[in-house]
């Protein structure tokens, strides 16, 4: 864990709110000079703060528009390794999220698709022919917010 200062903090809000702002535009923002914002920024990349950036798409403007959470027991624990069947689920596309989990079920996965008839496609074809996949229950999502780590 690393420690914080608020300037720190003021910069990770800065880049919460908009990640493709440059050095002098944050800096100017928490009152640093380019260079020395830039410095605290590379700071925070090589403590592992701050992640690689990533280009977050909209799926809903990319035609999917149903989200659905699955909650995955295996039928053959001990027969099928966990990591074959995580290898085997993040092979496939509309599987945005693996959770290994505690509790009822083995696995949690965030999946999106088209429609429900696409959702049923990728859950019949798909996931209920992964190994060792047993018990699957699913939840379709109405809305959603989301939330960040906000500091």
């Amino acid at each position: 864990m690393i420690d914080l200062d608020d300037t720190d903090r003021a910069i990770l809000r800065a880049l919460q709110a908009d990640g493709s702002q440059s050095a002098a535009a944050v800096g100017k923002k928490v009152g640093l000079s380019q260079p020395a914002c830039w410095r605290r920024i590379k700071a925070l990349q090589s403590a592992g703060v701050i992640r690689p950036r990533a280009v977050v798409l909209n799926k809903e403007a990319l035609g999917f528009g149903v989200s659905v959470f699955l909650g995955i027991k295996l039928a053959t624990k001990g027969r099928v390794s966990l990591e074959d069947f995580e290898r085997a689920v993040t092979a496939i596309p509309e599987v945005q999220v693996v959770q290994h989990v505690l509790g009822l079920y083995d696995y949690r996965l965030k999946v999106i698709a088209r429609d429900l008839a696409d959702f049923e496609r990728v859950l019949r074809r798909r996931i209920m022919t992964l190994p060792g996949v047993g018990d699957v229950e699913a939840n379709v999502v109405l809305s959603e917010e989301r939330r960040e780590i906000a500091l």
